[in-house]
């Protein structure tokens, strides 16, 4: 399936998270908007830097009322362990098979990588931004953050 892009739909989904909860978009929107963040794997060099930067902007995307959640195929005990080492704030989902990254169309190089790529959802359940970048790890906080505030009149 091809990227939503900015003003589409963002597709609606269930998976669990660190914690083996369930977490739904259609619960995360109810509370504001949404960073969902793709990524390829638990504790490598440039997924900790992208989701340490996310930790660092936490606050950030809190005081603009954002939720943010990672999602890749890991397990979900992988996210645990990586959340507690990296004392991780957010959720991080699990995407077993990659069935949400492939209807997000986050796949990556030739679809033999996983993508990394990070959207902004608004409260109404739609694509605000779109930042994609398989080498920029650190740099989809700050897009995330900068599309959360652009859209901000959006989410109201």
């Amino acid at each position: 399936m091809s990227m939503p892009a900015a003003g589409d739909r963002a597709p609606a989904f269930e998976l669990a998270d660190q914690h083996g909860a369930t977490v739904r978009l259609s619960d995360l929107v109810a509370r504001g908007p949404v960073v969902l963040f793709f990524y390829p794997k638990d504790d490598t060099s440039g997924c900790t830097k992208e989701a340490c930067r996310f930790r660092d902007d936490f606050s950030k995307f809190q005081e603009a009322g954002a939720q943010v959640a990672g999602i890749s195929s890991d397990s979900t005990e992988s996210h645990q362990k990586f959340a507690t080492k990296y004392s991780l704030p957010f959720s991080l989902l699990s995407d077993p098979g990659g069935k949400v990254r492939k209807l997000y169309g986050a796949v990556g190089f030739f679809g033999l990588l996983p993508g990394r790529v990070t959207f902004v959802i608004d409260r109404s359940g739609v694509v605000r931004h779109v930042y994609s970048s398989q080498s920029h790890f650190e740099r989809h906080a700050a897009e995330a953050l900068s599309g959360v505030v652009q859209n901000a009149h959006r989410v109201a």
